[in-house]
C-alpha cells in the first residue's frame, strides 16, 4: 500500500490516526499543500481531485476519501474494530462520523477557507479555484459553537462518541477539535465532558502522530 499524507491537514491527519490505531506500516509520501503540492502534474494523475488524503491499495485502487480509507483497512484488517462490530454498532459509528463531517468539520473549513489570505482563491479544496465568500465564514463561526454544545451534550451520556467505544467517529471528532485552534476556537471551559474526552484522546498515541 502507499498512503499520501499532508503532516500539516486535518484530513490526512484523520487517516494516519486510523492507520497508527490498525498498527500497521504503511510507506508514506509528503504533499505539501502549502506549496501547492497536490495541484501538481504528478500528483493529479494519482488523485485528479486534487485532494489528500489518497491510499492507493495492494490491488492498486485509489481510494481518495476518509470513508472509503477507512472502510477498507476495517475490512483488511478488522482489528481493532474502529467501526463497530454489531449492525446497530456500524450504523451508529458511520452515522456520528458523518454528523461530525457535517456540523464540525465543515463550519471549520468554511471559516478558514473563507478568511485566511493563504486561500484567498482557494475557499474549496480540489482543482478548481474559488473566491471566498466572508458570509460563510461569519455563519461557520457560529456552526463552531454549536458543534461544541453537540459533543458536550454527547459526551455527557456517552464514554466516546458513537458509544462505549473509542471508533473513527472519535478519529473525526478529535482532528476537528484540534484543528479548531486555527480559527480561534477551543472547547469552552465548562465543557467538562469534552475537554475529559479530548485529554484522553490526545494521550492516545495515534494522536502523536
Amino acid at each position: 500500500m502507499l498512503f499520501y499524507d499532508c503532516a500539516t491537514a486535518p484530513n490526512p491527519r484523520r487517516a494516519r490516526m486510523f492507520i497508527a490505531e490498525k498498527g500497521l506500516d504503511i510507506e508514506t509520501r509528503q504533499i505539501s499543500i502549502a506549496k501547492g503540492e497536490q495541484l501538481s502534474g504528478a500528483f493529479k494523475a494519482v488523485n485528479p481531485n486534487a485532494t489528500i488524503p489518497v491510499l492507493v491499495t495492494n490491488e492498486g485502487t485509489v481510494l481518495t476519501e476518509n470513508l472509503g480509507i477507512a472502510a477498507y483497512l476495517e475490512a483488511r484488517c478488522p482489528e481493532p474494530p474502529l467501526m463497530g462490530r454489531t449492525a446497530d454498532e456500524k450504523g451508529l459509528v458511520l452515522m456520528w462520523n458523518s454528523l461530525v463531517e457535517q456540523q464540525g468539520g465543515m463550519p471549520i473549513a468554511e471559516t478558514l477557507r473563507n478568511t485566511h489570505p493563504a486561500f484567498a482563491d482557494r475557499a474549496i479544496p480540489g482543482p478548481v479555484n474559488h473566491a471566498q465568500i466572508p458570509e460563510l465564514a461569519q455563519r461557520g463561526a457560529v456552526r463552531v459553537g454549536l458543534f461544541f454544545d453537540l459533543l458536550e451534550t454527547r459526551l455527557s451520556e456517552s464514554a466516546y462518541i458513537a458509544g462505549p467505544d473509542f471508533t473513527l467517529a472519535d478519529i473525526s471528532a478529535f482532528v476537528f477539535v484540534d484543528f479548531a485552534r486555527v480559527i480561534k476556537a477551543r472547547i469552552p471551559q465548562e465543557n467538562s465532558a469534552t475537554l475529559a474526552w479530548f485529554e484522553g484522546i490526545g494521550s492516545r498515541p495515534s494522536a502523536q502522530l
